[in-house]
């Protein structure tokens, strides 16, 4: 059974970077653990979380709720950015 944090982790409206953690995890398990073979992955999930906290923290300060946005709501962000 997954525990309630590791649920949240893998719930797209919560978890921004889903894709990037599980491409990470795949070549992580591919490259039998080298770090060095998945350096791609690490910094664009790295990105992929900086880029969503400056997000976050922009709506946190102007009260906007919830915080993160949702799934569907991070796509129309995107689109927007071209």
């Amino acid at each position: 059974r997954m525990s309630r944090h590791a649920k949240k982790l893998r719930d797209h409206d919560i978890n921004p970077c889903l894709a990037e953690t599980d491409a990470t995890t795949k070549c992580m398990n591919d490259n039998n653990y080298n770090k060095d073979m998945c350096t791609d992955y690490f910094l664009k999930y790295k990105n992929c979380r900086k880029f969503w906290h400056g997000i976050m923290m922009q709506r946190k300060r102007n009260g906007v709720k919830p915080e993160m946005p949702s799934a569907e709501e991070r796509k129309k962000i995107l689109e927007s950015m071209g």
